[in-house]
């Protein structure tokens, strides 16, 4: 087994904060992150609906695990694609943090409160189409960037509100700037909402032994 597990990631806050989750629970193990750009971090254009379940944002990252430049990866969980390349597995997936949906509004203001034609920022087509069913009036506009960026695109008025993981705002000590939490019966949460997985080459042994404990916690 290496000194260091050599585990690569996406190149954002929020990356590194769920890098942190999985070492808490394994304290004992030392982890070394490689931060990894995917075309879904370079690519802050191309809208995301109709890429859910592809490798946008994960495809990088695996094929640097296929050539044993890193010994592990963790993604969230979403953002795994439907087929595992050849030789990769899932070998953990943890428990979720939240599984909710949350509104994120300038001037404190619900779902139900925006007023009519308000502008709302989501990249998910799941979301989309969810707040046009609850609400036609509203305006739904794609939004790119981390966290971060989708915050400061709504502190500056490019949005009027935007649509957000509770997960995600939890780890990065955002629970301040949560409106409100979306109820599931107008967004339905995900079933991987708020987990994290661990992606590794099948034919590491050490890697199953060490990561497998994840799912027994």
């Amino acid at each position: 087994m290496p000194k260091a597990i050599r585990i690569g990631t996406r190149p954002s806050r929020l990356a590194f904060k769920q890098v942190e989750e999985v070492r808490d629970l394994l304290k004992k193990i030392r982890f070394e992150v490689v931060a990894i750009e995917t075309a879904g971090d370079k690519d802050k254009v191309t809208s995301l609906a109709g890429l859910e379940k592809t490798d946008f944002f994960t495809r990088d990252i695996e094929k640097a695990l296929q050539d044993g430049q890193i010994d592990a990866a963790i993604h969230s969980a979403k953002d795994v694609e439907t087929v595992t390349p050849p030789g990769l597995i899932i070998v953990a997936t943890t428990r979720s943090v939240s599984p909710h949906e949350c509104l994120v509004s300038r001037n404190s203001l619900k779902l139900k409160e925006l007023p009519k034609g308000a502008v709302v920022g989501t990249s998910s087509r799941k979301r989309q189409e969810a707040i046009m069913r609850f609400r036609k009036d509203l305006i739904i506009k794609n939004i790119r960037g981390d966290i971060d960026e989708r915050l400061k695109q709504l502190d500056k008025g490019i949005f009027d509100a935007i649509i957000v993981a509770h997960a995600a705002l939890i780890r990065l000590g955002y629970e301040d700037r949560i409106t409100e939490l979306i109820s599931p019966d107008i967004i339905e949460p995900h079933p991987l909402q708020g987990r994290l997985s661990v992606q590794i080459r099948s034919d590491r042994h050490d890697m199953i032994n060490i990561f497998g404990r994840i799912n027994e916690k």
